[in-house]
């Protein structure tokens, strides 16, 4: 029997690496784009200006491009090997999120996407693609849903019968006619595992986030002074979170990410506070060439460090914490003077 144009794209993007694809419709539907309204009106976005900026085509794919008619949603697995969370209990050790221990996903997947793309492109006349990799106003996990990659769990976040919270997603918008994924079951049912690992109460609601609270926005999209309420729920995270993402009880059918560029280096897993804090601007961009930490700077990456280090108990660290005081950066040099008093 001939394979469907779907096997084909299925089987070739299963060959470059991706672990999960799925396709549907160029439209979202309409809880989806509900939800994603409801989370701007709240101001749950906090300073993502870009979110309220470009609504409309997030909100709809052929707002964005009016000639796309299905969807291509992939996704690489970057499931640790071991657990994430044993680093918090670690008083001068820093926490980075699994996702940012490595290279830049967004580099890795848009490179396997284009490749993806070029494939789809010789199966029809005149076919057109564009791909997406976080990088564009497109909602990606309510998209990933209606391609039956997963379901958007109670943490916002996609889940996967066989990938658990552990998924990278990149998308390809193609003019092609395809047919959509047969529905896959899967659901959290009663479980609230997610909602109760979150130190800050991100979520107001099950499905529902304020961006404001979570700590992978405090540490990574937020600029300024991180907000008091929050610092000592913080823990010792630098950059990210994966609190709720590692409770989730699906992780137990996921195994270790096969992507060499995403395993983790050893030197940023569990990384020393003390050594962290005396990065200047080219021993930082020297030790996160090639990584998604880059993006945020020295200055936003010290900060939270800082507020690590006041968070550790460690009486050790205040000297550390104390050569910050007088920083040039007003947010560094404010955070260093929480962390003192934080260890006196």
């Amino acid at each position: 029997m001939k394979k469907s144009v779907e096997d084909r794209i299925a089987e070739y993007a299963r060959r470059l690496g991706f672990d999960a694809v799925g396709f549907c419709r160029a439209e979202l539907p309409d809880e989806a784009r509900a939800r994603l309204h409801e989370f701007v009106a709240n101001g749950w976005h906090g300073t993502m200006g870009w979110m309220e900026q470009r609504l409309d085509q997030r909100g709809d794919p052929k707002a964005l491009w009016p000639d796309v008619r299905s969807v291509i949603s992939l996704g690489l697995s970057y499931a640790p090997e071991t657990d994430p969370l044993a680093t918090l209990a670690m008083a001068d050790r820093g926490n980075i999120s699994v996702y940012a221990r490595n290279r830049d996903y967004h580099d890795i997947i848009k490179g396997m996407l284009k490749h993806v793309a070029q494939f789809v492109v010789k199966q029809g006349t005149d076919t057109q693609v564009k791909v997406f990799v976080d990088t564009a106003p497109v909602s990606e996990k309510p998209l990933a849903e209606a391609a039956q990659l997963g379901w958007q769990g109670k943490h916002t976040n996609v889940v996967s019968r066989d990938h658990g919270s552990w998924l990278l997603l990149g998308e390809i918008f193609t003019t092609l006619d395809l047919q959509p994924s047969a529905p896959r079951a899967g659901a959290c049912g009663s479980c609230t595992r997610c909602l109760v690992a979150c130190p800050t109460n991100a979520f107001p609601a099950p499905y529902r986030m304020d961006a404001r609270r979570c700590i992978s926005y405090l540490t990574i999209e937020h600029a300024g002074p991180i907000p008091h309420e929050f610092r000592p729920l913080i823990g010792n995270h630098i950059y990210g979170c994966d609190d709720c993402l590692a409770v989730c009880p699906w992780n137990r059918f996921a195994q270790a990410g096969h992507e060499a560029k995403l395993a983790a280096r050893s030197e940023l897993v569990a990384p020393r506070l003390a050594e962290l804090v005396a990065l200047d601007d080219a021993a930082f961009r020297t030790l996160f060439s090639g990584s998604p930490i880059k993006r945020i700077g020295r200055n936003r990456f010290v900060r939270n460090v800082l507020i690590a280090i006041g968070n550790s108990g460690d009486a050790s660290l205040a000297d550390h914490a104390r050569t910050r005081t007088q920083n040039d950066d007003a947010v560094v040099a404010e955070a260093a003077r929480w962390a003192v008093e934080r260890l006196s």
